[in-house]
């Protein structure tokens, strides 16, 4: 028997389609949606607005993620590179005991 999903389903899973940067064939893997499904959907809300309803601001906030993301992996590519004095618990060296 063949799955049936919501018009919510459907509407969101185009939004993401068309507007992720994701291929298709990776948006339908991921939905668990059949590529051919999906590029039907796609075809059939094509003109629709997407992003209207609760999805108004989802652009600009992907947008603020992207820079988010961007800086995120400048610093971190910063800090693998970093050679520079080791932290304090890493020079500690533990006493040596002698017996006399």
């Amino acid at each position: 028997m063949a799955t049936r999903y919501t018009d919510e389903f459907r509407r969101d899973a185009v939004r993401i389609a068309v507007t992720s940067g994701l291929t298709r064939p990776q948006v339908s893997s991921d939905l668990g949606v059949g590529l051919s499904t999906l590029n039907k959907w796609v075809q059939k809300h094509q003109h629709d607005d997407l992003m209207s309803g609760p999805h108004e601001d989802v652009e600009k906030e992907n947008e603020r993620h992207r820079k988010e993301v961007r800086l995120l992996r400048e610093e971190r590519e910063v800090l693998k590179n970093y050679s520079g004095p080791q932290p304090a618990c890493a020079r500690y060296k533990p006493p040596v005991l002698c017996c006399a």
